[in-house]
């Protein structure tokens, strides 16, 4: 595929994941006090952001195979479709068994995030792949940004509610990728597309769980075990602000509007920079570090000056770690199976969505707010240790350099 050919469809791609996360962001920031108000406690409430992860898990490998035979277009806009009932759902929940149901759905929606990858990795070089998944994960923080805003807004002043904006946003960005999101050059499915063979997802998770120190084992446990500690924060994050620094629905957004200005500027104008500075495995250590000491140094916060200092390395943190990981399992996997093994990732990073917020909220209940953030960093900081077997790829396992004048895929930079 030509360059520009594929910048258009990048912006494309950009576009609808940003749109898809505002809407996802107008719902999750509320959660919390949606379910206190229905008399959920801290250990249910992380049950409810686990449910989430349970569903994405399940269905993530289902999404990435049916990708791989009939491509990753039907797939993306199935996903929005669910989406879009989920907020319904959760609008309309009179109590916390309904949200629970919400929860469920919308995770069966997410679990298209390894097809999102994959659409990136059939059209792009491997040496940019980390570039480009960097700019869908700048796409995110803007939705990052956006979403909890008009989610607080729409809680203040009680006009249409939340899950209705984020629902009618799903429509709408439904309808825009039917019309102007192509399919992937490598995932137009049909006749000829070789069928992904009966039994090849429990062999690929079996090879993870059998090799943790392989070439693609010791990344996908990488990713879900920083997974597992960045979502245990978040399950109790809303909990412990509100206990903390007295916010509430009403004004919670503004905080993700800065987590998320942070996140955008990282990954669109700094990764690509850290990327060839430090290589994606530098970068995937150096991101484990940031947020260990990110998470460790929030519950010490005892102003808005501190807590934002503190905050701050969690984004970047998360900008350098998340999108190298993805990058390095996308081109160490077989070409055929890249959706298969992107999906086996966000399978494992489902589990990880899924315990990592039961525990917490447990620990939050039970043993102190600032306790769930001490766990999660000396995690993180234990996975630092792990990735010391993640070696850069040797001259011999790389591709051929592009030849002297070739254009550059992605202009800028990644996440």
């Amino acid at each position: 595929m030509q360059a520009r050919e594929f910048v258009s469809r990048l912006w494309v791609l950009m576009l609808t994941i940003a749109v898809d996360m505002i809407g996802f962001l107008i719902v999750l920031p509320l959660l919390p006090f949606y379910a206190e108000r229905l008399g959920a406690s801290p250990t249910l409430i992380g049950a409810l952001v686990s449910i989430f992860a349970f569903a994405q898990m399940a269905t993530s490998p289902l999404w990435g195979r049916l990708s791989d035979r009939f491509g990753r277009r039907p797939m993306i806009l199935s996903g929005l479709l669910i989406s879009a009932i989920s907020y319904v759902v959760f609008e309309s929940a009179g109590s916390v068994w309904l949200l629970f149901v919400s929860r469920f759905v919308q995770g069966c929606g997410a679990g298209t995030v390894g097809v999102v990858q994959a659409y990136v990795s059939d059209s792009v070089e491997r040496r940019d792949r980390a570039k480009a998944l960097g700019w869908l994960s700048a796409a995110t923080s803007l939705g990052v940004m956006i979403g909890p805003a008009i989610g607080s807004l729409a809680a203040a002043w009680g006009v249409l509610g939340p899950g209705y904006v984020a629902a009618g946003l799903c429509v709408l960005n439904m309808i825009f990728a039917f019309i102007w999101l192509p399919e992937s050059s490598a995932g137009s499915g049909g006749s000829g597309k070789k069928p992904i063979e009966a039994g090849a997802t429990g062999r690929a998770m079996l090879e993870v769980v059998r090799r943790p120190t392989g070439s693609l084992g010791s990344l996908v446990w990488i990713y879900s075990m920083g997974m597992m500690a960045f979502m245990a924060m978040n399950g109790v994050l809303a909990l412990f602000l509100e206990r903390r620094f007295s916010i509430d629905e009403t004004t919670i957004g503004w905080f993700y509007v800065y987590v998320g200005g942070i996140s955008l500027v990282m990954r669109t104008f700094l990764l690509g920079p850290a990327i060839r500075r430090f290589g994606e495995v530098g970068s995937l250590k150096l991101g484990l570090l940031a947020v260990a000491c990110g998470l460790g140094l929030v519950p010490l916060a005892r102003n808005f000056v501190e807590l934002a200092l503190a905050v701050l390395l969690v984004p970047v943190g998360t900008a350098l770690l998340f999108p190298a990981t993805t990058s390095l399992v996308s081109h160490r996997a077989p070409p055929d199976r890249i959706g298969l093994f992107l999906g086996v990732q966000q399978s494992f990073g489902g589990v990880s969505r899924m315990v990592g917020p039961l525990w917490s909220g447990a620990a939050f209940q039970h043993l102190g707010i600032a306790v769930p953030f001490f766990l999660s960093a000396g995690l993180m900081l234990a996975v630092r240790l792990f990735a010391g077997v993640v070696r850069e790829e040797s001259a011999d396992d790389r591709e051929e350099p592009a030849p002297a004048g070739a254009e550059t895929v992605v202009p800028t930079e990644p996440t």
